[in-house]
């Protein structure tokens, strides 16, 4: 850990002197100090992209707080300056270069879109908020959005529909959930992100499980970080999602998406649809109940008869946002009109029928159909040939490409240096592995 503070004493020893010092009212002005409309958070995300490409096209000075600067987002022809954190986004260590930051250069609105910066800035909300506006959700609707046990409580009160589900605490809970729910069935952890003992930040995951046996592994390691586990039935069918704009009792945008191809929860192609009837009502329903202000993604997934279930609520922006944009309805830059205090634009309608593609993402789709053939008897196993059919069929159709611009071409070639940079990393490490086999 001391490693840890060391790293950050130095960084923030590199960034700019501008001579503001920080007050309970927020820093103070200081001439010649760098001005920023909007600071983004989060450049590993498509989400992060989207919002340089949105906000920097429309003439706002945007800059970014990376933890590498070969990045998507860092290289966009639209970010103004790149700011490099040596600690990754949700540790306890990556606040106090935020906050350094903060306090030497001028920024009016805070973007972040992850699961891991989202519950470090709930948690030190108002110390930041002396710094920057922030635009997340206030109180305690946050506190609801982020906690899929507390939302779904709240659906429940409405009459949105939701899966079978069982809070579990402890694993002496585990076998009567199962009976409960039956096999298979998806493990959840009530929120996305916890600390460890050391203060160390924790992604947790979903997890479909198909006996007994795998789900009692997958709990006792949500146990041993101390989080409350959701066991919910399995719905196999369609996943879409509605996602708004909400402020002050008002929906100024509505916009519909069907994820195809999806895996360990992304899709890797999205299409954009019509706001159905049915889902349409319950996400504003949701929203409204909470009073959820700022962007929200609500996520469904439809049984084989075609009824919808309510799966969370993402009060942030998504992966898919890019795909919305080009559709008609910018959601970075409502998201920035509302956190700023501007007059938001009223969206009355968009494109339907757009599609975009993550290539890496799609690869992974066929990889897991071939893998699903091996090993047999999971859920929702795609066939082979067919899912090689709908990979090599994609290509033919009219389909946008995640990162790809030709009005801002350095991400993609950024992205494809760093995919290829990882696959060499998998090989190297296959090959190291199996010399020392020998």
């Amino acid at each position: 850990m001391s490693d840890t503070v060391e790293n950050i004493r130095e960084a923030v020893d590199r960034l700019p002197v501008v001579g503001a010092e920080s007050t309970d009212q927020g820093p103070q002005n200081a001439p010649g100090a760098e001005t920023f409309d909007v600071l983004v958070l989060d450049c590993t995300l498509r989400q992060s992209l989207a919002t340089v490409r949105s906000l920097g096209s429309r003439g706002l000075r945007v800059a970014v707080l990376a933890t590498s600067e070969r990045l998507p987002a860092c290289a966009s022809r639209w970010c103004q300056q790149v700011f490099t954190c040596p600690v990754r986004e949700g540790e306890e260590a990556y606040l106090p270069y935020l906050e350094a930051l903060l306090d030497r250069i001028h920024v009016d609105v805070l973007i972040t879109s992850s699961n891991s910066t989202v519950p470090l800035i709930h948690r030190y909300r108002e110390r930041l908020e002396r710094r920057v506006r922030i635009a997340l959700p206030e109180e305690p609707a946050l506190s609801i959005a982020i906690n899929k046990e507390r939302t779904l409580e709240v659906a429940r009160r409405q009459g949105i529909p939701t899966p079978q589900c069982v809070s579990v605490r402890a694993m002496s809970e585990v076998d009567t959930a199962l009976a409960e729910i039956g096999l298979p069935a998806v493990i959840k952890p009530a929120e996305s992100w916890t600390w460890d003992e050391k203060q160390q930040g924790v992604p947790l995951l979903s997890r479909l499980v198909t006996t007994a046996a795998e789900a009692r592994r997958f709990a006792a390691e949500m146990e041993r970080l101390g989080t409350v586990m959701l066991f919910q039935q399995f719905i196999p069918g369609t996943r879409e999602s509605v996602s708004l704009l909400y402020a002050q009792g008002q929906v100024y945008a509505r916009y519909a998406q069907r994820h195809l191809h999806v895996v360990g929860g992304q899709s890797s192609i999205r299409q954009s649809i019509a706001v159905p009837a049915d889902i349409g009502g319950y996400a504003e329903q949701l929203v409204r109940a909470i009073d959820l202000e700022g962007c929200a993604e609500v996520e469904f997934r439809r049984d084989n008869d075609g009824n919808p279930y309510l799966m969370e609520v993402n009060p942030r922006l998504w992966a898919s946002t890019e795909l919305a944009v080009r559709s008609g309805v910018d959601f970075p830059y409502l998201l920035y009109q509302w956190a700023s205090g501007a007059q938001i634009d009223k969206v009355e309608s968009y494109h339907v029928g757009g599609r975009m593609r993550y290539l890496p993402g799609d690869v992974s789709y066929v990889l897991k159909a071939l893998a699903g053939a091996k090993q047999g008897g999971q859920p929702e196993a795609v066939p082979p040939v067919k899912a090689l059919f709908e990979f090599c069929l994609a290509f033919f159709l009219p389909t946008g490409y995640d990162y790809v611009d030709w009005k801002d071409p350095r991400p993609i070639w950024t992205a494809l240096t760093g995919f290829f940079r990882q696959v060499g990393q998998k090989v190297g490490k296959s090959l190291h592995h199996g010399q020392s086999g020998h």
